[in-house]
């Protein structure tokens, strides 16, 4: 298939599809007397599992290096490896963004506790004093 039906059967646009041939992850395609492209049947679905590992996470470097060059060519163990390590990394970022998100939310709280009729200069001093930073001194932490 061209080029054109390969980027509206994925949705891609003919550069991406380019750009993802030039990295190494689409195997070389067969050019038609033309010039043109001719992309195998398989590519959609090639483009598919890249376009999918993108989207959780992966780098192009790592999806290039676990991609089979045809769909008997899997590697088992080193797929399983991958994906497992993937995931550990989602995990650690999980607690990360929890950590962040709480300590966000606490922060929201104190700055909204502001005493009425306080200035908002002088809570900001209170705020800061209570998160263990000093106005005009530098944070050592």
């Amino acid at each position: 298939m061209k080029i054109g039906e390969l980027a509206k059967r994925t949705g891609l646009t003919a550069s991406a599809i380019r750009f993802y041939e030039s990295k190494g992850l689409l195997k070389s395609v067969d050019r038609l007397a033309n010039g043109y492209r001719e992309y195998p049947p398989e590519a959609a679905a090639i483009l598919a599992i890249i376009i999918n590992a993108q989207q959780t996470g992966f780098t192009l470097d790592e999806i290039k290096g676990v991609l089979p060059t045809n769909a008997a060519g899997w590697h088992h163990a080193e797929l399983m490896a991958t994906l497992r390590n993937k995931l550990a990394d989602i995990e650690a970022m999980e607690r990360r963004l929890a950590n962040n998100k709480a300590h966000l939310l606490s922060l929201i709280e104190l700055i909204e506790s502001k005493p009425e009729g306080m200035a908002c200069e002088d809570n900001a001093v209170r705020v800061m004093d209570q998160v263990g930073l000093q106005p005009g001194k530098k944070n050592r932490g």
